[in-house]
């Protein structure tokens, strides 16, 4: 199998679980898809959506933190033959505007207690709200890499970036009271939301991500061309925005 179709494949099984990210209720301990051993964090409750049509402002991330996040998701979905990738198709601005909001300061979910060591099973498990996780873990990280490279992340090349990645989705980087699997399971979630979800959330560009994998986002209807049997689908995909003036609401 080539490399273009390795990754065509890739994202369609990304794209499977993440178009409709958004839509659950998060509980007590829910837990998502991740790969083991890290127990991925609940799925994003979507803010307020971003004006697409103008240029996006941080509103979380500092200057340090940006470049992070910008070069992390860069190698997590890069661009290639296929088109753009997840910097290109503004999954770092969909982060941002998401942990400025209840879901980075954890507005739905059960915050009482008790703090203990979980199993796989009972999901995340940590006293730290999403926004906190990132807080923590991204000078933690460029502090690794400043040791070892004499860089921050965002500017290692990036055969090193994928070093330092593989390494926290591996748990072999230290970042303290913070499991590096925990973070690296928000970050790949949080990156997989962003390039898949509704673009009226910040995130999917030009509905970059849903044209990849072929999903027709939010049709009108599907009567006129119900019968027509073995007929493939080429409509362009349409966004919550191209029927409505009204921002959706956080669930």
């Amino acid at each position: 199998m080539s490399e273009t179709n390795e990754r065509r494949n890739f994202l369609k099984g990304l794209g499977l679980v993440a178009v409709t990210v958004g839509l659950g209720r998060p509980g007590l301990v829910e837990a998502q898809t991740a790969p083991p051993p890290a127990p991925a964090p609940p799925a994003m409750e979507m803010a307020a959506p971003s004006d697409t049509s103008t240029a996006y402002t941080y509103v979380f991330f500092n200057p340090v933190e940006i470049a992070f996040i910008e070069a992390a998701v860069a190698r997590l979905i890069p661009k290639d033959n296929l088109g753009p990738g997840a910097l290109e198709a503004g999954v770092s601005y969909y982060i941002d505007g998401q942990l400025a909001g209840w879901y980075g300061e954890a507005g739905r979910w059960y915050w009482q207690g008790p703090w203990q060591q979980g199993t796989p099973q009972q999901g995340y498990q940590l006293p730290l709200k999403p926004s906190e996780v990132y807080r923590a873990a991204i000078p933690r990280i460029n502090e690794v890499t400043q040791k070892q490279y004499k860089a921050d992340f965002a500017d290692l090349k990036a055969d090193q970036q994928d070093k330092v990645l593989t390494g926290l989705e591996k748990g072999d980087i230290d970042l303290g009271r913070l499991p590096a699997t925990t973070f690296f399971a928000f970050l790949l979630q949080n990156t997989k939301e962003g390039f898949f979800a509704d673009p009226t959330y910040g995130g999917n560009a030009q509905m970059v991500g849903w044209k990849l994998i072929g999903y027709p986002g939010v049709q009108p209807t599907y009567a006129q061309i119900i019968e027509q049997y073995k007929t493939p689908f080429t409509a362009p995909p349409m966004s919550i925005a191209n029927f409505t003036d009204d921002p959706p609401h956080s669930h």
